[in-house]
């Protein structure tokens, strides 16, 4: 049983980066689509894909690499299912300066830190990207 598959979404793109792989193919559902589509709309994979498998579905995010180096250096899960990050809107944090995104779950859905500021509204800190 999986208690946070976000985290495991997460740790299977970090772990297909490192060992230089093209794609990384995690269980599907809709929550991890809307991360896959940030992580498009902010450069930080090529595209992603659902695909079925006969079973429950499969998500298949294409990796993105820059001279043989993967592109997202640092991938990490801020609030987790026993200790839940909330913030404010004006609290939103700016990670690595502006060159790294935050992910946030907001009442507007799936948001990167930079949506966020400009709609005013705060939610569930979820990942940093960087």
């Amino acid at each position: 049983m999986m208690t946070d598959p976000i985290a495991d979404m997460l740790t299977r793109i970090r772990n297909a980066g490192n060992a230089g792989h093209r794609w990384a193919d995690v269980p599907y559902s809709k929550l991890k689509v809307e991360v896959a589509r940030l992580l498009k709309e902010n450069h930080y994979v090529y595209d992603y894909k659902a695909l079925n498998d006969g079973r429950h579905g499969l998500l298949r995010v294409y990796l993105k690499y820059h001279d043989g180096k993967p592109i997202i250096r640092h991938i990490a899960r801020v609030s987790s299912p026993g200790r839940r990050e909330y913030i404010g809107k004006d609290e939103i944090p700016r990670v690595r300066n502006g060159l790294g995104m935050a992910v946030l779950s907001t009442s507007m859905g799936l948001l990167s830190d930079r949506q966020a500021r400009s709609e005013g509204v705060g939610g569930e800190l979820m990942a940093v990207v960087w």
